[in-house]
């Protein structure tokens, strides 16, 4: 059978079938050359201000650069092949910082001749803060960043006056993945970006108002970071969990619950001790012996001619010795210097809960054994409590439906 012979077979119920079909071919393959010429989209800037948002777009625009507005006009996205054109376009308008609000170092292009000491100095202020803002936000978390910057007046530095110094406040924007390392590099940035300012004249904030620089232990030589708050959470959650594991491993999943409330020493310290012994030290020791030995003295100036007498007993020879010795000894002293780093836990207080089911007999060794889990110390003011209380039972899982009612249900369903 040819063509023709089918064609005339048709009937309109099969035309109606061809017609459909070639359409749906036809929409099929227009689909796909639209998503194979569409242009794909990469992102460019995140964290942008609202407010910079209809000057990036004008500036796109004009440059018939394609782009997207993402995340509520805090994002950008351009074209993939015009990435570096859209580069080049913004930064040649002053919109190539990540969310600034204010420039950076092209305010300085801008500055009028003939400008006052003062006007200097406050646009090249301006242009600092500017340039900390855009650094700032290119950190992966930072969703915008205001660094304010106090500088000391040039004047007075010129004629001695050294009693200012420079200080500087951030206020972070960020979506909650920062560190305390990342908030201590954002310190020492801007430390080191201002001639004269060190990090503890550095205050970083959040959009809460949360302090997050300096923290407690900043400037130790650990150089943590790490808040007390943080520490003591830390401890906390870490010692609760090792617990709770090793008592779901012999009680059983669900028959205890542990609580940890700590205090841990977030900061690095020192310690200097001064032990002495019992025993002096000998320093140096001298010995000196004296020695004479001497026979028959005779008379002054003869020549021994002198009669000899009977002797008596005993010997007439006279000898001589002495002997000394003198010892210095020194103070027996031990200096010991430590370092004690952060992380002591100065007191703790331990809770736990065991559900009723499990035997009242086996409460004691569950004490004794969490004392020595959380390495308890009553000197130092640690308190453990173990109590046994009913504890809720889960929401019963609903009930499934019966075979019947499935059945019924498909049969509803096929009709």
């Amino acid at each position: 059978m040819d063509i023709r012979q089918f064609i005339g077979k048709l009937t309109p119920k099969g035309w109606a079938m061809v017609g459909g079909s070639v359409a749906a071919a036809v929409l099929f393959l227009v689909v796909i050359m639209h998503f194979a010429s569409a242009p794909s989209y990469s992102t460019l800037l995140t964290g942008l201000d609202p407010a910079q948002t209809g000057k990036i777009e004008s500036t796109l625009s004009s440059k018939g650069i394609g782009y997207q507005i993402q995340n509520g006009g805090t994002a950008l996205a351009v074209d993939s092949s015009q990435t570096g054109q859209a580069r080049i376009a913004l930064a040649s308008a002053g919109l190539l910082g990540v969310g600034s609000t204010q420039p950076g170092f092209e305010l300085l292009n801008s500055q009028q001749l003939g400008a006052s000491n003062f006007q200097q100095q406050v646009t090249y202020q301006r242009a600092l803060e500017g340039q900390l803002d855009q650094t700032i936000e290119q950190i992966q978390g930072i969703d915008s960043a205001t660094v304010n910057l106090v500088l000391p007046n040039q004047q007075d530095q010129l004629f001695g006056d050294n009693s200012q110094t420079s200080s500087a406040s951030v206020l972070l924007s960020d979506s909650g993945s920062l560190d305390p390392n990342s908030v201590k590099g954002i310190a020492e940035l801007v430390a080191s970006s201002v001639q004269g300012l060190s990090d503890s004249k550095v205050t970083i904030t959040d959009s809460t108002g949360a302090l997050l620089w300096p923290a407690s232990g900043a400037g130790s030589a650990s150089g943590s970071g790490t808040s007390q708050q943080a520490a003591d959470q830390q401890y906390d959650s870490t010692t609760a969990a090792a617990v709770t594991g090793m008592l779901a491993q012999t009680l059983g999943p669900g028959k205890a619950q542990v609580m940890v409330n700590a205090n841990v020493n977030a900061n690095q310290a020192t310690s200097d001790t001064l032990t002495y012994g019992k025993n002096g030290v000998p320093l140096t020791q001298q010995t000196q012996t004296e020695t004479l030995k001497g026979g028959s003295p005779t008379a002054p100036g003869t020549t021994g001619t002198i009669p000899a007498y009977a002797a008596t007993t005993g010997s007439s020879s006279s000898n001589y010795s002495n002997k000394s010795s003198n010892t210095t000894f020194g103070v027996d002293k031990t200096v010991t210097h430590a370092v004690i780093a952060p992380g002591a836990v100065q007191n703790q207080t331990v809770s736990v809960l065991v559900d009723k089911s499990v035997p009242a007999s086996a409460i004691p060794a569950i004490k004794s054994a969490v004392a020595g889990a959380v390495g308890l110390n009553a000197k130092r003011g640690d308190t453990l409590s173990v109590a046994q209380i009913a504890f809720a039972k889960p929401a019963a899982a609903p009930a499934p439906a019966s075979t019947t009612k499935m059945i019924g249900y498909a049969k509803y369903t096929i009709i």
